[in-house]
């Protein structure tokens, strides 16, 4: 199979969607990669790096999108490479689609098969292409806040852990999955006061064996976010709801009884986000405010940690790149219903099915689309 890795073009996203072991990998089984100039050189994995494991350097996004069975990438197609996709051609990258009806669209009328990683199951009932840049982002999400939390940020000039004397920040953790566990490791590692908010009792008898007296956990509900929300200096956002729009959990009105200089960072952003007052910004122009409440909304937030996301994305996606590659889409997403989970797009047809409810368009299941019969 040819398989293409074009350059991100998000601003300030320097991911790429294949590492140089992983161009190895394939290239071993047969298949030939092609790699567009200087993909990943902010990464420093340069083309020499991919030339030396059979990668083929090639100089435009377009001839790579014109001539590639497969298109591996990171985040969603921008809307100057809707055009490039065409019938048939399997685009496998990120595509938080829900709170996006354009790219939605546009991927329809491509008739290409696109498979989000984002909506990927395991045996576990987990999300094993989303965990590792939700852990990276998490972890981001204490150090923007903390950061953001500063005088010339527009922050309340707090120290996240306060010092000697003076009491420690007040972290409040919406959601108790991969995000927020991994904000709360890092906030409880910078001694701030961290309390975890989630709807699931058994996640926070989890949360609370692991970490007893210095993790708050609390029962998610209206009165629970109004009452510890509104006291926050630090709240993340750190709710999911695979391949759905994320709920706005906080309101408005709650964001203005917050402390002016609060920080909100809603990680949940890709989906829409979780506060009534969040909309999308990049690593490029991060913050703005609210009601003197200062909100950190970015939509790819593990680029600014770009080499790490790459290699830890790349662990968890290149058995499956392989899996397509070897087997072509139709019975690579036949065989494994993991994989069947994360086609959102195929031949023209909707085919995940939260995605076609929050966006009020039709469904069909992947199995029941024409060409795959």
């Amino acid at each position: 199979m040819r398989i293409g890795v074009p350059k991100e073009i998000k601003t300030h996203e320097s991911r790429v969607g294949l590492t140089p072991a992983s161009v190895r990998e394939l290239v071993v089984h047969g298949h030939q990669v092609m790699v567009q100039k200087n993909a990943g050189l902010k990464i420093d994995l340069d083309d020499d790096k991919y030339h030396a494991v059979g990668a083929e350097i090639i100089e435009t996004a377009e001839e790579i999108f014109s001539s590639a069975e497969m298109i591996v990438k990171v985040k969603e197609p921008q809307p100057s490479e809707f055009t490039l996709l065409r019938e048939g051609q399997i685009l496998f990258t990120y595509l938080h689609l829900a709170p996006d009806p354009a790219q939605t669209q546009a991927l329809i009328e491509s008739g290409c098969i696109a498979i989000a990683y984002e909506t990927v199951t395991d045996q576990y009932g987990g999300l094993p292409l989303l965990a590792p840049m939700s852990e990276v982002a998490g972890r981001m999400s204490i150090q923007a806040g903390a950061h953001t939390l500063e005088m010339d940020q527009g922050g309340r000039g707090m120290l996240l852990g306060g010092v000697s004397g003076v009491p420690a920040a007040r972290v409040v953790i919406i959601g108790g999955g991969v995000v927020g566990t991994n904000a709360a490791r890092v906030a409880m590692g910078m001694e701030a006061h961290v309390t975890v908010l989630d709807k699931s009792i058994h996640r926070l008898q989890q949360l609370d064996f692991q970490y007893g007296s210095r993790l708050n956990t609390v029962f998610s509900t209206v009165d629970a976010i109004e009452e510890h929300v509104s006291t926050a200096d630090l709240v993340i956002g750190a709710v999911l709801i695979p391949g759905a729009a994320t709920p706005k959990l906080v309101s408005r009105e709650i964001v203005g009884r917050m402390c002016r200089g609060a920080v909100l960072v809603d990680v949940a952003i890709d989906q829409g986000g979780c506060f009534s007052t969040s909309k999308p910004t990049t690593l490029a122009d991060p913050i703005y405010i609210i009601d003197d409440v200062v909100h950190y909304c970015v939509s790819n937030m593990p680029g600014a940690v770009a080499r790490t996301s790459t290699f830890a994305l790349n662990n968890v996606t290149l058995p499956f790149v392989l899996t397509l590659a070897d087997k072509g889409y139709k019975k690579a997403i036949h065989d494994d219903i993991h994989l069947y989970n994360g086609v959102n797009v195929c031949h023209g047809y909707l085919t995940n099915e939260a995605v076609a409810f929050g966006l009020e368009k039709p469904y069909v299941a992947v199995a029941d689309v024409p060409q795959l019969k």
